[in-house]
């Protein structure tokens, strides 16, 4: 994968006395109003850090969870404990422009969810260029969420100069190198929607030694196979006939942990029945994937090996703690995968640990993401 020249702001970019409107990814989970989680606000932090040491005046943009009646207030009172802020609960308007006439060199103030404007996902050019007439400089360090040709994201750039955060180019330096493994190598993809990662799983073959396919994706090479896949999640995407099904070079699960009416219990793929749903990987699985992953010197792992969030999490953290052990150089990303580590406290064994799930696996498949795009094309109408 080529590797493109991007604009950073670190480049000596004079930010003083100038208002940066800085796009940020700070998609956190809030449990009873507070945040749980601060993985991503500790990551945004050197960019913000570094505006503010230049005399910037950074007026923080982002967006928490799928509906526009979330806020981002809890992340707001969670980031006070790493630099004072000043919280707005508009996206626009008065409030918003009175907050920001009052900002000094050095101070921070954080916008409500951009999501809770009705035109920010249908990157509406009146509403980005709302946004961009408060600032005079544009900063992405949203990795996570640049895969969305979203206002804040890809129209923004269209009116200000504009360039990458530190956390952003971190998280594309790291994964140029994952999409030049250093052989052996592996590959290991779980969750769901086979129709997304089709061309992804393609694209690798030709890069990495091994794939392992886990998670509701295996499901999907399961059926395809003709076993029987039960009450399991299945993709729509039908693979009969596809090469990948039995290729040399990808690895399903060898043992799976269903549930049914006969209760919990671990069995063969081959051996599951109707009325049972498979929902996690099983102990032999793991024991298969040691060795690769002991003799892995790249490893790449996006997505869990189970039903993460409803408890079925027991081989993905197998995994982890495999991955962990590794000496090989690992970059993983996807929420489940990160709780993972971050549950058995690994993440210092970890080479890199990205904030993106569906940004990365797009980024891996195609080189690139829109608001990179938007960004490389900036100014223009």
């Amino acid at each position: 994968m080529p590797k493109a020249t991007l604009l950073r702001i670190s480049d000596g970019v004079d930010v003083a006395g100038k208002y940066v409107l800085l796009r940020a990814s700070l998609n956190v989970p809030v449990v009873d109003g507070c945040v749980s989680n601060q993985f991503r606000i500790v990551r945004a932090m050197p960019t913000i850090n570094h505006l503010t040491q230049a005399g910037a005046r950074v007026i923080i943009v982002a967006h928490i969870g799928r509906e526009p009646s979330e806020t981002l207030a809890p992340v707001a009172e969670a980031m006070q404990s790493f630099v004072p802020l000043t919280f707005v609960p508009a996206v626009t308007g008065e409030a918003v422009r009175a907050a920001r006439n009052e900002m000094q060199n050095g101070e921070v103030i954080m916008l409500e969810n951009v999501r809770q404007h009705p035109k920010e996902k249908d990157d509406d050019g009146s509403f980005a260029a709302e946004l961009a007439s408060i600032a005079d400089i544009y900063v992405n360090d949203a990795f996570a969420a640049s895969h969305r040709a979203h206002a804040s994201l890809a129209g923004v750039p269209r009116h200000l100069p504009s360039y990458f955060g530190l956390n952003f180019m971190h998280e594309y330096d790291e994964l140029l190198k994952a999409a030049a493994p250093h052989a052996p190598s592996l590959f290991i993809l779980g969750g769901a929607k086979f129709d997304t990662k089709m061309p992804l799983v393609e694209k690798y073959l030709d890069t990495y030694s091994n794939i392992f396919i886990g998670g509701a994706l295996a499901n999907d090479i399961f059926k395809a196979r003709g076993l029987e896949v039960g009450n399991s999640l299945v993709s729509e995407i039908d693979l009969s006939g596809s090469p990948i099904i039995n290729h040399e070079q990808i690895m399903t699960p060898i043992d799976v942990v269903v549930d049914g009416p006969q209760g919990r219990r671990t069995c063969a793929p081959d051996a599951v029945s109707p009325d049972e749903r498979i929902l996690d990987a099983g102990p032999e699985t793991i024991a298969l994937l040691s060795p690769l992953v002991g003799a892995a010197k790249t490893i790449l792992w996006n997505g869990p090996l189970g039903n993460y969030e409803a408890g079925y999490g027991e081989q993905t953290e197998a995994l982890a703690h495999l991955v962990a052990q590794s000496e090989g150089y690992a970059v993983i990303g996807g929420g489940d995968t990160i709780a993972a580590v971050e549950n058995l406290r690994v993440q210092e064994s970890i080479g890199f640990m990205s904030t993106a799930g569906g940004a990365m696996l797009t980024f891996l498949e195609a080189g690139t993401l829109p608001a990179i795009d938007a960004v490389q094309n900036q100014l223009q109408p």
